[in-house]
């Protein structure tokens, strides 16, 4: 008589080790890489034009309208980024955005003067809001495990920036500000290859009115953050620190800033998997408490200390919005939200400096500095409560 197997012996093997990656770990990842690849075109633009403003054909005023000329038209066409981003899908939208990219660097690399560079920087902000909306949505596609792939999502993102500062630094002493651009316009035409492998599917359209809501808990943290830590932090370092650096050094500058893309790289993927772990909510709260702290003292004159602190504490910070909004904003509506949130978190970084301007000349700096911060605290603590969407 022949024995008949038993069915552990029959089972097909599952052999999870041999299973292909999970395909929103490789997509976020690629769309991290083509924004890492693009958004060096936009960086050392802030680090060589207030600079350099006269070889680029414009005033130091004309250089901060240029400036903050991608933040406001992003600031009015997210919404129109969302509905292309969700109606073309990733391949297509963020393809146009690296090819985008690399026209502007070139624009950079040939052209002067405010009305030649201005298109070029509108054209960049509708750029980097798809860029970036891909890679929060691809970060988040997968509740499983959406913290932590946004934490390496930032880190990857951060490379580009680390390693362009110090070397557009290092050419610009040497060749001038402009050569460095054409080396970045073909770093980010390579973006191509990359958003190739991007999935190509449209998204569910959301439902609903398109319009802008009152904002809430989600909203104001976000705008508070980036007027405190994009707006009134960064040019405070650079006002209150310009007595400890007098010869304003273009390499200074740009080691200070790469500094800052190498905190993400390295502290960003922490703070995913400490997300993971303890709640994106209740970290989102602790951190919030200790930047409250590091401003105070920033403001209080502790300047380098408190400025390493609140450096480190940003970068743990900034993978946690994308999986709060996942969970309290599932399905089509998902997208819009994403982008709701970039809207008010430009808001704030483009008022931000302004406010610092006006500020700094007339006020104590921790009277500049404590208020926001206090600020940023009470809207971490009503993002914790579990009734707010």
């Amino acid at each position: 008589m022949i024995p008949v197997p038993s069915p552990t012996t029959t089972s097909p093997p599952t052999a999870p080790q041999n299973q292909s990656p999970n395909p929103a770990d490789r997509h976020s990842r690629l769309a991290s890489l083509a924004l890492a690849l693009a958004l060096p075109t936009d960086v050392v633009l802030y680090l060589l034009l207030p600079m350099y403003s006269d070889a680029f054909g414009v005033s130091l005023a004309g250089a901060g309208v240029l400036l903050a000329a991608n933040r406001l038209v992003r600031i009015a066409g997210y919404g129109l980024v969302a509905r292309a981003y969700a109606r073309y899908g990733d391949r297509l939208v963020c393809t146009l955005a690296v090819i985008a990219a690399a026209l502007c660097a070139v624009g950079y690399a040939t052209l002067s003067g405010l009305w030649a560079l201005l298109p070029l920087r509108l054209l960049w902000g509708l750029a980097f809001a798809a860029l970036n909306l891909s890679t929060q949505a691809l970060a988040t596609a997968d509740a499983a495990g959406a913290s932590r792939r946004s934490g390496r999502s930032r880190a990857f993102i951060a490379l580009g920036p680390a390693i362009a500062l110090p070397l557009a630094a290092l050419l610009a002493y040497g060749y001038g500000p402009r050569l460095i651009f054409w080396i970045l316009a073909v770093t980010a035409i390579t973006g191509v290859l990359v958003t190739r492998a991007l999935p190509a599917h449209p998204y569910p359209a959301p439902s609903g009115r398109r319009g802008p809501g009152r904002p809430n808990s989600l909203d104001m943290w976000s705008f508070l953050e980036g007027f405190t830590l994009d707006g009134l932090f960064i040019i405070g370092l650079s006002y209150l620190g310009k007595d400890l650096f007098p010869g304003g050094a273009v390499m200074t500058a740009g080691i200070l800033l790469a500094l800052r893309y190498l905190g993400e790289i390295l502290l960003s993927p922490v703070g995913g998997r400490l997300a993971e772990r303890f709640g994106a909510e209740r970290l989102l709260l602790a951190l919030s408490l200790l930047t409250c702290v590091a401003l105070m003292g920033f403001g209080a004159g502790w300047l380098w200390s408190c400025a390493a602190a609140i450096v480190v504490l940003r970068a743990l910070q900034l993978p946690l919005l994308a999986p709060i909004v996942m969970r309290r904003t599932p399905g089509p509506e998902r997208v819009r939200a994403l982008a709701a949130r970039s809207v008010w978190r430009d808001i704030g970084a483009g008022t931000g400096p302004l406010a610092a301007g006006l500020l700094l000349p007339v006020l104590p700096p921790f009277v500049v500095y404590s208020a926001p911060a206090v600020f940023l605290l009470w809207a971490a603590t009503c993002v914790g409560r579990p009734s707010v969407k």
